[in-house]
């Protein structure tokens, strides 16, 4: 019997929790689904992550003001995937920040980013019908800026990439805490599809470097503690590797797709078969570490249907 989709069958409501990872500083998680990040200032606040839809951004709203009733006056997205970044528009939030990368990412893939994840979770996309449309930065940077929430300071720093090409990560230094968005994840398959293998194991260890107290990652719980954040980079590093090896082996001797796959299957079931989402994101890991380990530097498009066909060719 062939697997659902993506997680087109996963409908049930995961349990949220809202998690102080520092002073003023929250992770929004929920089971493995998309996580925020909260970050409150003197006047104000900056939310990390904008989750897929206006509904699912109320949650976050939601746990806010259940600690704060200042208003949300920034937004930082570390990526452009959607479900990162259609439910901007309920904050409200006068600055908008991605990278440079993020932003070109988002006029060169975003309409076939919404259209493809907008099949792989219907749950996420609940509410659909209130996102206005993609979601554009107000404000750009190149490798490093900071935000002055009065006399809190934000820095939002490109470490390196990863998850995708753009990537940004959010450190507030009065706490050394830091908001990686997808670049680490913890009991969570990371999502390689558009990702970059060769360069993510160095990123990781950019991150390390920084010594924090304390991760939101992108997907999981809070890692609280230097010996959990540790365990988490860890994870996240064996799981890059051990999908990207067997592939590029595979690959490189002039092997099928489907044989790597068998092969990835064979070296991260064991390992990772029970983390959130880990059926889901194994065709598109799979496809993307094989082009990568032939040298096609840019992550092909995905778009609606490409998926389709690679499910029914991988998962099917």
């Amino acid at each position: 019997m062939s697997k659902a989709f993506a997680s087109a069958g996963d409908l049930e409501e995961k349990q949220i929790s809202f998690t102080e990872v520092g002073e003023g500083l929250y992770a929004f998680t929920a089971e493995g689904d998309p996580n925020s990040g909260v970050i409150i200032g003197d006047d104000s606040v900056m939310i990390v992550e904008a989750q897929a839809t206006p509904r699912l951004a109320q949650k976050v709203i939601d746990c806010v003001r259940s600690v704060t009733d200042k208003p949300i006056s920034h937004l930082v997205l570390t990526h452009y995937h959607a479900v990162r970044v259609l439910g901007a528009s309920a904050y409200g939030a006068g600055q908008i920040i991605m990278s440079e990368k993020a932003r070109a990412m988002v006029a060169e893939r975003g309409q076939e980013d919404w259209d493809s994840e907008f099949q792989r979770f219907p749950r996420l996309f609940q509410g659909h019908e209130s996102i206005p449309g993609l979601t554009w930065p107000t404000t750009t940077f190149n490798g490093r800026m900071s935000v002055y929430l009065g006399k809190r300071r934000v820095d939002i720093l490109q470490l390196g990439r990863a998850h995708t090409a753009g990537d940004a990560v959010i450190y507030v230094p009065d706490q050394n805490v830091m908001f990686t968005g997808d670049i680490v994840e913890y009991r969570s398959a990371c999502y390689c599809g558009d990702g970059h293998f060769n360069d993510w194991p160095d990123t990781l260890e950019n991150i390390r470097r920084w010594n924090v107290d304390a991760i939101a990652p992108g997907r999981g719980d809070a890692l609280v503690g230097k010996k959990m954040v540790n365990a988490a980079l860890d994870a996240t590093r064996d799981f890059v590797l051990s999908t990207y090896r067997p592939a590029t082996r595979v690959a490189l001797r002039g092997g099928s797709l489907k044989e790597a796959w068998d092969a990835v299957r064979a070296e991260c079931d064991p390992k990772f078969g029970d983390y959130a989402i880990y059926e889901h994101c194994l065709p598109f890991n799979v496809a993307r570490a094989y082009d990568e380990a032939l040298d096609i530097e840019t992550p092909r498009i995905w778009t609606a249907q490409r998926d389709l066909d690679m499910w029914a060719a991988l998962q099917g």
